[in-house]
């Protein structure tokens, strides 16, 4: 859901002239719903993003990279595992779940560690808290159950914040970790340090349900009066600073986070934790909120962007980006540290709120000329803004190699030594920091549970069943019931249709497919679904 800019830097030994270098250090910066178009260093909208593109410039800009995943959950899981997220069958968009990595499965953090890393969180982890054990009393009133809006259950557990909640990231790779629990359009509202709710009074206890809302507490549903953000859809439970979210709290009332100031809080957050590593090797997964719903700029950046709320927090972000690259500089880091920008899937305009995002988008275009957006299977679902950069390292270039973020996990592995691989990366190293190589041939991209298949240009969407369009969010998912068979070199937009011209073309990818997936999709003269 989730979708803005990701930053990663990755750390390694390398050897010139029998001289062995320091550690690279590494941040991922990861955007919430930044779209292929938001970044103004592709040039395919009006939105201006100067500290991403002066990375950009100076690094690899990737035209073909991409999430795993068209929502923020699975995109973050295949991150961190470098495992297709249908291979998980909790691996959806979760709303107050519980830990969907298994704490004994490898992840990113957890090699750096290996490798002598320090590493850290800092941000949104919408990758579920707690096992289940570490719960709480339910005493929501029944009746009340908000709109699924399609959202994956999870394994939904009543959670004790009121306690340390374990497990989280630090339970998978994360030394520390200071995070928001799933988004934030989302109960709980508050920062979690370590597994512990930040600034809770015991004598004020937190709870938070997403079954129904606790007795006398005003909703956004009930209480319009009191709100500063109207719902459009599915986010009428609880009111926090004005603003109405997915579920339901009570209590906690000194934890209770400052939207406006979330972004900066992230970010002092993050330099506060670089400062106290730095003189070690680090990896840090910096996860910025925006430009996801609620879009709440600090008042500095109100009307920076002429788009309204949205174009105003990618412009803060952007900033954000830009102060911590200077940090970097300030504290004699830039130069051996691996940036990487991305994001987590790609645009949605209108994703529950009323906030001008489709009347002032002007000639900005979010999906950069591509179909679709999050939630969907169509290309602007997962092809995102994917920069590497690595001063004095890294050659400025503009890279049409097919990259994947299910491959960070392999590439800093081989980049730094390790010999830790993982289920479905494979080693793109060469290409995402040395200039050279070629990238994937082949992958699994997914959507809200469905799956597609990219092989080299063509790209192979299966037929489902359900509307082609979400119409809360005015996007076209790729339901369809015929194979849809595309190619990408002729056809960027997707809006020619090949699978009738070329039937063994997509025969042999509905082989490999399922070679894949383990699915099996049947003859493919069986183009309707019955």
């Amino acid at each position: 859901m989730k979708k803005f800019i990701l930053v990663s830097i990755f750390i390694g030994f390398f050897s010139c002239n029998n001289v062995e270098l320091p550690k690279p250090n590494v941040i991922i910066i990861y955007a919430d719903d930044l779209g292929y178009g938001d970044v103004s260093s592709y040039g395919l909208g009006t939105l201006q993003t100067p500290n991403i593109d002066k990375i950009a410039n100076d690094g690899i800009r990737f035209t073909n990279g991409y999430a795993s995943s068209a929502t923020c959950s699975p995109s973050r899981y295949a991150l961190m595992t470098g495992t297709y997220p249908w291979r998980n069958k909790n691996a959806k968009i979760l709303t107050g779940a519980n830990l969907i990595i298994d704490t004994t499965e490898m992840t990113l953090p957890k090699m750096f560690k290996s490798m002598g890393y320090r590493t850290g969180i800092v941000g949104k982890w919408h990758l579920g808290l707690g096992d289940g054990r570490n719960t709480v009393r339910d005493t929501t009133e029944t009746g009340a159950v908000p709109r699924d809006l399609g959202y994956g259950p999870g394994v939904r557990g009543n959670i004790d914040y009121n306690n340390k909640i374990s497990p989280g990231p630090n339970e998978v790779g994360f030394e520390y970790s200071f995070i928001m629990a799933d988004t934030q359009d989302r109960v709980p509202t508050v920062y979690i340090e370590n597994g512990n709710v930040v600034n809770l009074d015991p004598k004020d206890p937190l709870e938070a349900s997403f079954r129904g809302n606790f007795e006398g507490e005003p909703t956004g549903l009930k209480n319009p009066e009191l709100l500063s953000m109207v719902w459009h859809h599915g986010h009428n439970g609880s009111i926090v600073n004005g603003v109405p979210r997915i579920g339901f709290q009570r209590g906690g009332k000194s934890a209770m986070w400052s939207d406006i100031d979330m972004a900066d809080k992230f970010l002092d957050e993050a330099r506060k934790y670089i400062n106290s590593v730095k003189d070690e090797p680090f990896f840090l997964f910096y996860t910025l909120q925006q430009p996801h719903v609620p879009r709440t700029p600090h008042p500095r950046f109100e009307g920076s962007s002429g788009m309204g709320p949205r174009g105003d927090v990618i412009v803060e972000a952007d900033w954000c980006i830009g102060e911590m690259y200077k940090f970097l500089e300030d504290e004699g880091l830039i130069d051996n540290t691996i940036i990487i920008i991305s994001s987590d899937n790609g645009p949605v305009l209108n994703d529950g709120y009323y906030d001008d995002a489709v009347e002032k988008l002007g000639d900005h275009d979010p999906f950069g000329g591509l179909r679709g957006g999050k939630y969907s299977l169509f290309e602007a679902g997962t092809r995102v803004p994917f920069i590497t950069y690595w001063k004095g390292n890294i050659k400025s270039h503009v890279s049409n190699e097919l990259v994947t973020q299910i491959d960070f996990l392999e590439s800093f592995s081989s980049l730094i030594g390790s010999d830790i691989t993982s289920k479905d990366g494979i080693d793109l190293s060469d290409v995402l920091f040395r200039n050279k190589g070629k990238g994937r041939t082949e992958f699994v991209l997914e959507a809200t549970s469905r799956t597609a298949f990219r092989q080299n240009n063509w790209v192979m969407i299966p037929p489902y069943k359900g509307p082609a369009l979400n119409n809360s969010v005015n996007i076209e998912v790729g339901n369809s019931k015929k194979y849809l068979l595309f190619d990408l070199d002729s056809d960027l937009t997707q809006k020619n249709d090949l699978s009738k011209k070329y039937p063994e073309k997509l025969q042999v990818m509905i082989k490999r497919y399922e070679e894949i997936t383990g699915d099996d999709l049947g003859e493919v003269k069986e183009l309707i679904l019955e």
